[in-house]
């Protein structure tokens, strides 16, 4: 039997007759419901999550929360699950760029040093975390399947802002865990293609979206991150200049906060940068990504504190 969903453990598909099955493309969720059942409501919705959540509520990532949360040490629990930190964006000429530090922590402790928190979320976008590690990257699955499978009910894509609308719905639904200390807060960027823009959308732990304009930070080591982009963003500069602004604000918030990794020369371990312009969603490749820490590097020995912003008088 071959299970289909978003994590691959929610519906089976039938065997081959010849083996005894109800038949290629047959489906059976082993509490007796035929496939009539289960192809009338798939075909209800093009919302993937709400169509699991009628059909098998079990599997969303919230089915198990009262066990998690309850009973005594719980809340210690809670705080020493790995935690995602900072994340970075700044729209650019054509685009957007995402960038992404690697450290997890455990409370007080480094839990992993070479997590990916920047992900693709579909062509033309990208979906990053801060918050619960475990809970975010399986709302980014989720997420990603959502997608998809609106896609494959409309025959055409959600828009850039209908995406960050059913993100939000789905960010809205994690509020009771949220509330309990499992909180996942994502950042979410892509290039909208009517507008020929980069676009960018944040959110609290209510859903929102909220969208916000030239560049924005979230995690930990935010407030430091968005100070260094105050000083380093211009106005339509270039995709390898945004990339540089965001590596320099992660290096920033590396240096005030603990919980935000730098990139780590002897490991060889440097921040997650995307683009997403009309040309799709990339990932650099590691060996870019060292180019411009080792450059960030390389300026920090004789300027610590990083490049100053020019003032400007008035005449």
């Amino acid at each position: 039997m071959r299970r289909i969903s978003y994590d691959g453990s929610v519906f089976a598909q039938g065997q081959d007759k010849q083996q005894g099955g109800g038949g290629v493309g047959s489906f059976s969720d082993g509490t007796g419901r035929g496939p009539d059942a289960f192809i009338a409501m798939a075909t209800r919705t093009s919302s993937f999550t709400h169509f699991l959540s009628s059909y098998e509520p079990s599997s969303l990532p919230l089915a198990n929360l009262g066990q998690l949360v309850s009973g005594p040490g719980a809340a210690d629990v809670i705080k020493n699950l790995p935690h995602a930190t900072t994340i970075v964006t700044a729209s650019c000429e054509g685009g957007v760029v995402m960038a992404g530090d690697r450290r997890a922590t455990a409370g007080n402790m480094i839990s992993k040093r070479d997590v990916d928190k920047v992900f693709r979320a579909d062509e033309y976008s990208a979906i990053a975390i801060a918050g619960v590690l475990a809970m975010g990257l399986e709302f980014i699955r989720l997420f990603g399947v959502e997608l998809e499978h609106y896609e494959k009910m409309e025959g055409r894509p959600l828009s850039l802002e209908g995406k960050a609308n059913r993100l939000g719905k789905m960010v809205r639904d994690n509020l009771p865990a949220a509330m309990q200390g499992l909180a996942m807060i994502p950042l979410f960027a892509g290039y909208d293609e009517d507008t020929r823009t980069g676009r960018i959308f944040s959110y609290d732990a209510a859903g929102g979206p909220y969208e916000e304009h030239r560049f924005h930070s979230i995690g930990s080591g935010s407030v430091f991150a968005k100070s260094a982009l105050k000083k380093h963003y211009t106005e339509d500069m270039s995709v390898s200049d945004a990339v540089l602004a965001c590596v320099q604000a992660l290096y920033d918030a590396a240096d005030d906060d603990s919980a935000t990794g730098g990139p780590d020369l002897p490991r060889q371990i440097f921040p997650v940068i995307t683009t997403i312009t009309e040309e799709g969603f990339t990932r650099l490749p590691d060996s870019e990504s060292a180019d411009y820490a080792h450059q960030v590097v390389h300026e920090r020995m004789s300027l610590p504190d990083g490049p100053s912003a020019p003032l400007r008088t008035v005449s």
